[in-house]
């Protein structure tokens, strides 16, 4: 039963850190599914804000582009801390989505992004996160790509791994990809693939 309704209230917001990230305390309440309202409620906010996300694809190769980095959210779980995932980055102001994909693909990847295909929007972690993923596909040319890439200035270390789409998928099967947006994005690719290849001219 949907109340008649939605509706919330901020009571107060209050900046517990900024740093890198930033955290909020917020004090709430919020309408009930019943119709009336909750009691108050305090939540901590992980603020990250707008990011984008793109899974750079060769058609003629069948082929994806996968990067490595560390990841510090990995490194209570797994001895080894270090992800594959897909090139990323958070939207600037004044940047639009499409600027930010092709500004990540040639700083993470060093590849250039002949066509970018708008998978869709997402939360990440709604639960205690405000952050929000534009996905896309971004159509390449693999020949020659790989080596180390990534920003000195942003402390980024970065591997470029190209590998036939099969591969990459049996990684995943196999739990070696366990990052959930690489993952959307693979399971997406396997849907659209063939689509993809037969638009242009693959074999």
């Amino acid at each position: 039963m949907e109340p008649a309704e939605k509706a919330f209230e901020i009571i107060e917001e209050t900046p517990v850190y900024q740093g890198f990230f930033k955290m909020l305390r917020l004090r709430l309440r919020h309408t009930l599914f019943c119709g009336s309202w909750s009691g108050e409620l305090t939540r901590e906010l992980f603020h990250r804000g707008t990011c984008v996300a793109v899974i750079p694809y060769d058609p003629i190769n069948d082929a994806v582009v996968l990067i490595k980095q560390f990841r510090v959210g990995a490194l209570k779980y797994k001895d080894e801390p270090w992800l594959l995932e897909i090139v990323a980055g958070a939207v600037e102001e004044g940047e639009s989505p499409e600027q930010v994909a092709h500004r990540e693909a040639l700083e993470e990847a060093g590849c250039e992004l002949k066509q970018l295909i708008r998978i869709g929007e997402f939360f990440t972690s709604p639960g205690g996160s405000s952050e929000k993923i534009t996905l896309f596909c971004g159509i390449v040319d693999t020949d020659g790509l790989g080596g180390l890439h990534g920003l000195a200035e942003e402390d980024e270390d970065i591997r470029v791994d190209v590998m036939e789409f099969g591969v990459a998928w049996t990684l995943f099967e196999n739990g070696v990809i366990d990052s959930a947006i690489p993952i959307v994005a693979l399971q997406w690719l396997a849907m659209n693939r063939e689509r993809l290849r037969e638009a242009h001219g693959a074999d």
